[in-house]
């Protein structure tokens, strides 16, 4: 890794084989990490010259040593990086609970993005959130005004002087957010390994993926003092997550994935309910048929053929998703009339707030499930290119609908890649969907 002296960016590069043990095959037992607190300057002024950080970066190869010793540790000033996207910020709710319950007297902040920050601010075992404005960068005109609001955020880590950073996110940029606190202990995944065969308790896999997570990314581990080993990828990401535990020495308590609202947000949810005609005592069901991968969308047919059911069984359905999901939801509204289209009119905390006011929720694999997840609240998610086990509704098994086809799960985000015509989601159909959510329905009662 290395630091571009004219554009201040951090860069990868290839160590040098006469001076790495990793390059010398050593990569299982060695970890390399920045030595804390290399800056000059005051806490108001932080250094960022590419001699210093690569100077840091370069000069330092260390073991984790000591990590036994992180088990006794105690740290008062703690921050936890993960900023996006919705669904990897709920994953990481179990890591802040852990964190708090190891340390209930320590101040510990989250560094997040706006969007997301409603999500976990009202949390009890958080102190403070660290906003990331990250899309401040794409907006027309307010480039240069997002590198200064940049450089402000970098002084503020500077300044909190942290003792200890935990990187959930693992790229590049997290990894800069690490080395520029000086916190003695950054800790982060380890590099990435091989894809191999996976057997889990729902299903025997007879592909082997080759996209996904497999470790920190980047190059980002590089910055850690100590790196979270990676003995498998065939676990659920919640679990992955708390394998830090093995370094900080978190309890044996199962993980509590409880999201904490605001009561202004769900007042703002009931309002917007009953300005649509949906009194407190409909119930209600949402469908979020938004995802970010291309793949993971299910068809507008099958959500519209969902709404049209629970609206003759006498159900309030809702859409919900982002401004990028306007078009599908009106697709899905116009094919399914009575349905309330909120799609684009709701923060990911009113999303949240959306799901608890439910009885069930539809969705695909993507953020909303893990909210509906850590909420405990009835809900379908439909399943094709990724794997549940891993990234499904956390010990929710019953929750996933998908078809068993030998090329799933694949991985691919795009439709181009996909060359069977995306029958892994076009097979589910709207009877199966609604079948499921009786079940899980009536279990619920």
């Amino acid at each position: 890794m290395r630091v571009d002296p004219r554009s201040q960016r951090v860069h990868r590069s290839k160590p040098s084989p006469s001076t790495s043990p990793l390059a010398q095959g050593g990569g299982e037992d060695v970890a390399r990490a920045v030595r804390p607190r290399n800056f000059y300057g005051s806490d108001t002024c932080v250094d960022l010259s590419s001699a210093k950080l690569n100077r840091q970066i370069e000069n330092a190869e260390i073991k984790n040593r000591g990590a036994a010793g992180l088990q006794s540790a105690e740290f008062s000033r703690i921050l936890l990086i993960k900023p996006s996207a919705l669904g990897d910020v709920v994953h990481t709710i179990p890591v802040l609970v852990k964190l708090r319950g190891r340390y209930p007297r320590a101040r510990i902040d989250w560094l997040i993005t706006p969007e997301n920050a409603e999500v976990v601010r009202h949390h009890p075992a958080l102190s403070n959130v660290v906003l990331f404005a990250r899309r401040d960068f794409s907006k027309p005109g307010q480039r240069w005004r997002a590198v200064l609001r940049f450089f402000d955020l970098l002084k503020q880590i500077r300044r909190a002087k942290y003792d200890l950073v935990v990187d959930m996110h693992g790229q590049v940029r997290s990894a800069l957010f690490a080395l520029i606190s000086g916190a003695r202990v950054r800790i982060g995944f380890d590099r990435p390994i091989k894809f191999a065969r996976t057997i889990s308790a729902e299903h025997d896999l007879k592909n082997v993926p080759n996209h996904g997570w497999r470790g920190a990314r980047e190059g980002s581990w590089i910055a850690y003092t100590h790196r979270i080993p990676i003995p498998t990828l065939d676990v659920h990401a919640i679990d992955r997550y708390l394998w830090v535990g093995s370094l900080l020495g978190f309890d044996d308590e199962p993980p509590d994935l409880a999201i904490h609202l605001s009561p202004e947000t769900i007042r703002t949810v009931e309002k917007s309910l009953e300005e649509h005609g949906v009194p407190a005592g409909k119930p209600l069901i949402v469908l979020v048929p938004g995802t970010i991968w291309e793949t993971k969308h299910w068809t507008v047919d099958g959500f519209a053929g969902v709404a049209r059911e629970f609206l003759r069984q006498g159900f309030a359905v809702a859409l919900a998703g982002t401004k990028r999901d306007e078009a599908r939801c009106q697709q899905i509204a116009a094919a399914a009339p009575g349905t309330i289209n909120l799609c684009g009119k709701t923060t990911p905390a009113d999303l949240a707030g959306l799901i608890q006011r439910a009885e069930v929720a539809v969705t695909n694999d993507s953020g909303s499930m893990h909210v509906a997840a850590s909420l405990s609240k009835p809900m379908v998610s439909v399943f094709g290119p990724t794997n549940p086990v891993h990234i499904g509704p956390y010990q929710r098994p019953e929750s996933v609908v998908r078809v068993d086809l030998p090329c799933s799960p694949c991985n691919y985000r795009r439709l181009s890649q996909c060359p069977f015509d995306h029958a892994c989601m076009k097979q589910v159909t709207s009877a199966m969907v609604v079948e499921r959510a009786r079940k899980i329905l009536a279990a619920a009662k």
